[in-house]
């Protein structure tokens, strides 16, 4: 039987896109076991048997940065990240790194710091026998800041699975905007530029903010301040992180979705965003135009009256259109965790026999 360790340490933030990635992913490839293979999953121990107690398991452990995981010899290692401490000790395990972005080149300032980060990730892609991109975009800036071997690649995006719940409101809400409201979700720091939105309210008289997602960095005050410096506290929330039934509750009720994030690898609340039909607004940077296609509406500035501009005019557009929404809906049912996990099967398979293939010819 064959053996796959998938790596998943990153489960432990579940609801940071890192961790939603290992859970749906995890959940997909257990519903497509084949009875050929025996997936070894590294996960935190509180969360062992996440995905079924027919896998295998091992608990993270700090010390597994310098010693092995695990002295079995597998026959494939999947790492998630491409900032995982976590590879095989044995040189014949096939490896398959996932690189979802390279967003600290514009985090870091220090060319040193760059240099050293992009070093190690280098050093994994040389070990890999495959690399998957979660979008085309994150596979343009590999290649131009790092050497990519004659290796297979794969093109793998990211799935959505928003659960329907029955709740006229949600229970967990402590608070219900008043009249309506832009929704906007991720963990609350610069890079989602979340301040811009601000500038919408302005002109928007009529429309609420809500800002979902973790609010313990500095940029969530910045936030609060400036919009109890502008007169908009009241229509401005910042509930932090929010339960299942909370997040759909919001997808369904907003009037639109708004990103205007500068660096996203993929951007994965836009496709959830589209699944429920909404209007998206979202920045024209990074991986988002590839994400959103052209049913989404894209922000090329952040002045203000342009804001506005793009805003006005793309609300328009959509109450006036009465197929868009089924077309958003449709744009967005190309991506599921299903065909996420069907294509990591299939990359497993094809690294597995030709494994399989060397292995024959030698004996």
């Amino acid at each position: 039987m064959q053996t796959i360790f998938i790596e998943m340490e990153r489960l432990r933030n579940i609801h940071s896109g890192l961790g939603q990635f290992c859970l749906n992913l995890g959940n997909g490839l257990s519903r497509l076991l084949r009875e050929e293979a025996k997936l070894h999953f590294y996960v935190p121990k509180p969360l062992k048997n996440t995905f079924g107690n027919q896998h295998q398991y091992h608990a993270v452990s700090a010390l597994h940065k310098i010693f092995p995981v695990s002295f079995e010899k597998f026959d494939l290692w999947h790492c998630t990240h491409q900032e995982s401490n976590y590879l095989p000790s044995h040189q014949q395990t096939k490896l398959i790194l996932t690189i979802h972005d390279l967003n600290f080149l514009e985090k870091y300032k220090s060319n040193f710091k760059k240099k050293l980060r992009l070093k190690r990730i280098q050093g994994k892609i040389n070990r890999a026998s495959a690399l998957v991109f979660s979008s085309k975009y994150t596979e343009g800036m590999v290649r131009k800041y790092l050497s990519v071997p004659n290796i297979p690649v794969k093109i793998i995006y990211l799935g959505q699975d928003i659960k329907e719940f029955p709740l006229a409101l949600p229970l967990c809400l402590p608070f219900l905007p008043d009249g309506k409201f832009i929704f906007s979700i991720g963990i609350v720091n610069p890079k989602k530029n979340f301040l811009v939105l601000l500038n919408l309210l302005k002109y928007q008289k009529e429309f609420s903010l809500v800002i979902a997602g973790d609010n313990t960095h500095a940029y969530a005050k910045t936030i609060l301040d400036t919009a109890k410096k502008m007169n908009l506290s009241a229509r401005v929330f910042l509930p932090g992180t929010v339960d299942e039934p909370t997040k759909c509750w919001l997808y369904k009720n907003c009037a639109a979705f708004a990103f205007p994030s500068l660096s996203e690898g993929f951007g994965l609340p836009v496709v959830e965003a589209m699944r429920f039909g909404k209007p998206v607004f979202c920045s024209d940077k990074t991986s988002l135009p590839e994400i959103g296609g052209h049913e989404a509406f894209y922000w090329q500035n952040f002045e203000p009256d342009d804001m506005n501009d793009v805003f006005e005019k793309g609300m328009h557009a959509y109450s006036k259109d009465k197929e868009k929404t089924e077309r958003i809906k449709k744009w967005a049912s190309q991506f599921s965790w299903e065909n996420t996990a069907k294509a990591y099967w299939t990359l497993y398979a094809e690294l597995l026999m030709k494994a399989d293939r060397a292995a024959t010819v030698k004996t």
